[in-house]
């Protein structure tokens, strides 16, 4: 039996068929959502995530950004469709650490497009899944958790995403020696709210009292980190505006890399 498809992804029966003949190895995540496991499929290592049936809509939206035509980038786990008429403008939403994962190769791939918005730039509008689950409550930016962000602007949801990668940088830095010393890991905010915390926890934190990570000073003494700490603090600023872009921390960092390949 064979079908066709559809043309924005594998059709549904090779979907179904590739499940079959995956062989589940070792659980490697959890979350409120489900599992992901390391699992082989024709020789080959792959992620798995098994959602429960309760979240139906979950699976749903993030199989649909997946698939979404045009799609395609080395760095965004498991796509499928590609084109060279440029890409989708896509907005991720629930960006931490979890949720970036470490190839082989040391190169990352960004998992996990349950609660991600696409924007039409041809029709100016925005793809809003219909879906109750809420992003990470400690990676969450300023305006999210005073509830004041503009949810008809695209840029809106972009800035709120660099908040999150400049809490994701911190986490990285973090672990880099300096002078012999290596902090150990920690979730961002660590040392001023608990474990799970809640909305009025961050909100009281991030926008009443302001505060943010600390940069120990010893990264001074590293131009990488040195360089580092200066794009988290443009990254988690108070204001989305004045956030750094995805595409300037992109060539902040390409520079600092040519630098560093220089000097080895």
């Amino acid at each position: 039996m064979t079908t066709s498809g559809s043309g924005s992804g594998l059709p549904l029966l090779v979907q179904r068929t590739i499940a079959r003949t995956i062989v589940l190895q070792e659980i490697v995540g959890k979350g409120r959502f489900g599992e992901v496991w390391r699992g082989k499929w024709c020789g080959e290592d792959v992620a798995v995530k098994i959602f429960s049936s309760r979240d139906e809509r979950s699976w749903f939206r993030e199989a649909e950004i997946y698939q979404t035509v045009m799609l395609r980038h080395e760095n965004i786990l498991g796509f499928i469709a590609a084109d060279n008429k440029g890409k989708p403008a896509i907005a991720h939403r629930d960006l931490k650490s979890k949720n970036i994962l470490v190839k082989r190769n040391e190169s990352c791939a960004i998992a996990d497009l349950g609660l991600a918005v696409k924007h039409d730039s041809v029709l100016n509008t925005i793809d809003i899944p219909q879906n109750p689950r809420v992003g990470t409550r400690r990676y969450m930016a300023p305006e999210i958790l005073d509830d004041v962000m503009n949810m008809n602007i695209f840029e809106s949801f972009k800035r709120a995403d660099m908040y999150s990668l400049g809490l994701v940088y911190w986490e990285i830095a973090r672990r880099c020696s300096v002078g012999g010393i290596t902090e150990e890991y920690q979730l961002p905010y660590y040392d001023v709210v608990p474990s799970d915390p809640s909305i009025e926890d961050m909100r009281r934190v991030v926008c009443e009292q302001k505060l943010r990570p600390n940069i120990p000073n010893q990264w001074q003494s590293c131009e990488a980190l040195r360089v580092l700490g200066r794009v988290m603090r443009e990254c988690w600023h108070g204001s989305g505006a004045a956030r750094l872009t995805a595409l300037r921390v992109k060539k902040t960092l390409s520079q600092l890399c040519a630098q560093e390949d220089g000097k080895a």
